[in-house]
């Protein structure tokens, strides 16, 4: 399994910023690990007996129909297994709680720690079972502005080093792939990445674009933010432009954030024409209930918020011509970030994973 990363906005007007997912490298790994010890043995290979002693069921996990959803739903997920112990325990509410989650593709983060390896995995896995993979890079140098995912590549060299090695993962298999979340916002807000390192991202961003287009079976989208940070949809054009908008598929919005479709909808068409008029994606991972406002609103509003629910089911079919897909980019039951009683960035966190899904308006 890949970690998350928690991701803080810099401090600007109302630039309420998503939290997020994946924290590459070692701490991650960690953290999965002690995880994976928690939830071994919760897979439906198991005895399957409950409380009382009676057979429980473990849920199982089967793909989408590919006209709805052709994205890999990967049955060994954090929230399959938690769903699986839940139903071996005994506890039918939170196992198909759980099972809301499990039963979704989810985003892959691929991590710093041998990228090609697990690109390669997730993406065979896809393929087995005659899907596309949905992939997320995150490793961008001089991430998250020092905050709770800062870090990335220690530099381009080392980046195009990492790049080369999810390239050759990914291969001639399927795969859509979201590119670098936060970076081109970072760049756009006031006071987050230095000026210094502004021409490296775009280069970088833009040879990310080219080397996965090269690829037969891949579909890049260029992260664009979302409605509450950057307003002025035109401040992202010559950002986005830059970082090779014209050879990607589209953009994305709403990454690992709350803010509501119909919003992310309205912004994405105002952005689309000003960048030869690009499809995009919404995350729409937890913005069912949409981003906390009011009293409960405090600076960190977008990290670990409560009563936010699951939104639309990842799909296709999204009823609006530029909108190619609503899908989970971010995790949904990984915490954003120590805060709000949250773990670490990152950290499989099911009581967060169990409101979510509560909270749905399914």
């Amino acid at each position: 399994m890949y970690g998350s990363h928690g991701r803080r906005p810099p401090r600007a007007p109302r630039a309420r910023h998503r939290a997020a997912t994946r924290r590459g490298a070692r701490a991650v790994a960690a953290a999965l690990a002690g995880a994976a010890l928690l939830l071994a043995g919760c897979s439906s290979s198991g005895d399957g007996s409950g409380g009382s002693g009676s057979p429980k069921p473990s849920p199982t996990i089967e793909q989408r129909p590919r006209s709805e959803a052709p994205y890999w739903v990967n049955p060994e997920s954090n929230a399959a297994r938690q769903a699986a112990a839940y139903a071996r325990d005994g506890k039918s509410a939170e196992a198909a709680g759980m099972q809301k989650i499990a039963a979704q593709p989810v985003a892959e983060w691929i991590g710093t720690e041998e990228p090609r390896r697990q690109t390669e995995r997730v993406t065979k896995a896809a393929a087995e079972a005659d899907r596309g993979a949905l992939l997320v890079l995150y490793n961008v140098p001089h991430r998250d502005c020092g905050q709770y995912s800062k870090g990335g590549a220690q530099d381009a060299a080392a980046y195009r080093k990492w790049l080369d090695a999810v390239v050759a993962g990914i291969g001639d298999r399927a795969a859509t792939v979201i590119v670098e979340p936060d970076a081109l916002a970072h760049v756009v807000a006031e006071g987050c990445t230095p000026a210094a390192f502004h021409d490296e991202r775009y280069r970088l961003l833009a040879e990310a674009v080219t080397e996965l287009k090269r690829l037969p079976g891949t579909t890049v989208y260029l992260d664009a933010g979302n409605p509450d940070w950057i307003r002025d949809a035109g401040a992202l054009v010559e950002p986005l432009n830059r970082a090779g908008i014209a050879e990607a598929d589209g953009f994305s919005l709403n990454v690992s954030n709350y803010q509501t479709t119909a919003s992310n909808i309205a912004y994405g068409k105002r952005l689309s024409p000003k960048v030869g008029n690009k499809p995009f994606v919404i995350d729409t991972s937890r913005n069912g209930n949409g981003p906390l406002e009011g009293a409960h609103a405090d600076e960190e509003a977008w990290c670990n918020p409560p009563g936010r629910a699951l939104g639309e089911a990842p799909t296709v079919k999204t009823g609006h011509e530029l909108v190619d897909a609503y899908l989970w980019i971010k995790r949904p039951g990984e915490s954003d970030g120590e805060c709000k009683g949250g773990p670490a960035a990152g950290r499989w966190w099911p009581a967060y994973a169990l409101q979510l899904a509560r909270d749905a308006k399914d």
